[in-house]
C-alpha cells in the first residue's frame, strides 16, 4: 500500500521506566533452573502507568520535531493495557502536551500491533492533507501471570512517532506498508480477567512466523526490493530467538537485526515493542539507509513498513535523550517490590 503523497517522520521518542527485574530473580522465586528468555525486563514504578509512559514518549517526539502540542492534529494510541476500561489514553496525552481541543484522538487495539495499525491510519490522514502533523503512540505496561512464561518477558515501555507532509529536515520517509491478518487465537484475555492467556508454542507457529513473513514478503514484492536493499530490520520482539529466526527465514543476516533488538534488556513491551526497536535504530542510522519494520499482534496479524532515512536524522536525534542514555540508569527490584509495584498482591 503506497500513499499517493509521501508521509515523513519528523519526530520520534521512546521511554522506558527506570525500574527493572532480572529474570534470574523471577526464576529464583519460582524454582526455575533452566535458562531464562531474557536478561531483565522493565517495570513501571508505583506512580506510573500507560498514560505517564505515553506522555513522556510524546514529549520526546515533540522535542525532536521542534513542534508544540498545538501543531498536532491527530493522536492515535495503540495499547492493550489502558488504565481505564472506558476512557482513552489519547485524550489525556492530548491535554498534557497542549494539543486540545481541536485534535482527533482515539485509542486502537490489536494486541502488539495496535500502534502500527494506527500508523497506517495516520499515514492516510497526513498524506491526504487532512492534517499537517499527527502522532502515533505505542505503549504498554505488559502483565504476565505470576509463574507463567510471560512473566519473564512482559515488560513496560512507550514510543511515539510524529508524521508530517513536509520533507524539509525530515527524519525519514515511509515508502509503503502492507498487512497480513488471519483469525489465529494464540493469545487472549477475556473481559474481567486480570492476566492474559496464551497458547505457548502456538504463538510461534502458525502465528508469529507466518504473519511476519507473509507481510514482509508482500511489501518487498510490491516495492521490488530484496533483503540486500535494507540496512536494518526491526521486528516484534517477544523474546530473543524469534526475531533472529524470522529474519534468517526472510534472508536477513543477524547483524541487521541486532541494532534494534531490545528484548534482552527491557522485555517485550507489547504494542510499543517494534516502535521502540525502530527508535533504537533511528538513534544510529544514517541518511539514505533503509529500514524494514514488521510488527506482530496476536489474534493475529502483522504490518510491514519500508522506511528510508533522510538528512534530518543527523541533527534531530540529539534533541532528546536516546535510548542508550535512558537505559544507562537501572534500578533493580527484588521480587517482593516488583510484585508490589505491579499490583500482584491482591485481597
Amino acid at each position: 500500500m503506497r500513499p499517493s503523497k509521501e508521509a515523513h517522520i519528523v519526530g520520534y521518542g521512546a521511554y522506558v521506566p527506570i525500574y527493572s527485574i532480572r529474570d534470574k530473580e523471577i526464576a529464583r522465586v519460582w524454582g526455575r533452573s533452566s535458562p531464562v528468555p531474557v536478561e531483565q525486563k522493565s517495570v513501571i514504578g508505583p506512580d506510573e502507568d500507560s498514560i505517564t509512559l505515553a506522555v513522556q514518549a510524546a514529549k520526546y517526539a515533540l522535542m525532536r520535531a521542534n513542534l508544540d502540542g498545538s501543531d498536532i492534529g491527530v493522536i492515535f494510541t495503540g495499547t492493550e493495557s489502558k488504565p481505564y476500561a472506558v476512557k482513552p489514553i489519547s485524550t489525556v496525552v492530548a491535554e498534557a502536551i497542549g494539543a486540545t481541543p481541536n485534535v482527533v484522538a482515539a485509542d486502537l487495539e490489536f494486541a502488539c500491533k495496535a500502534a502500527t495499525t494506527a500508523l497506517q491510519a495516520l499515514i492516510g490522514m497526513v498524506s491526504s492533507d487532512m492534517v499537517k502533523y499527527g502522532m502515533v503512540i505505542g505503549v504498554d505496561t505488559a502483565q504476565g501471570r505470576p509463574g507463567d512464561e510471560l512473566e519473564y518477558t512482559a515488560g513496560c515501555g512507550s514510543a511515539a512517532l510524529i508524521l508530517g507532509r513536509e520533507s524539509r529536515d525530515a527524519i525519514a520517509r515511509i515508502e509503503a506498508s502492507s498487512s497480513y491478518v488471519t483469525d489465529t487465537p494464540d493469545f487472549w484475555r477475556r473481559e474481567g480477567q486480570i492476566f492474559p492467556n496464551h497458547a505457548f508454542r502456538f504463538t510461534g507457529e502458525p502465528a508469529y512466523f507466518k504473519h511476519i513473513i507473509r507481510a514482509a514478503k508482500a511489501l518487498l514484492e510490491e516495492l521490488g526490493l530484496r533483503p540486500t536493499d535494507y540496512d536494518y530490520i526491526v521486528l516484534h520482539q517477544p523474546n530473543v530467538k524469534y526475531p533472529i529466526k524470522v529474519a534468517k527465514l526472510l534472508g536477513f543476516p543477524k547483524e541487521k537485526v541486532l541494532p534494534g533488538l531490545l528484548s534482552p534488556v527491557i522485555g517485550n513491551s507489547y504494542a510499543a515493542a517494534s516502535l521502540i526497536g525502530l527508535c533504537k535504530v533511528f538513534d544510529q542510522a544514517s541518511p539514505g539507509q533503509r529500514v524494514l519494520l514488521v510488527s506482530f499482534g496476536s489474534g493475529a496479524g502483522s504490518d510491514a513498513f519500508s522506511i528510508v532515512m533522510e538528512e534530518g536524522i543527523k541533527e534531530r536525534r540529539d534533541r532528546a535523550p536516546k535510548l542508550e542514555e535512558i537505559l544507562k540508569v537501572r534500578r533493580q527490584l527484588d521480587y517482593a517490590l516488583y510484585a508490589k509495584y505491579r499490583g500482584l498482591i491482591r485481597d
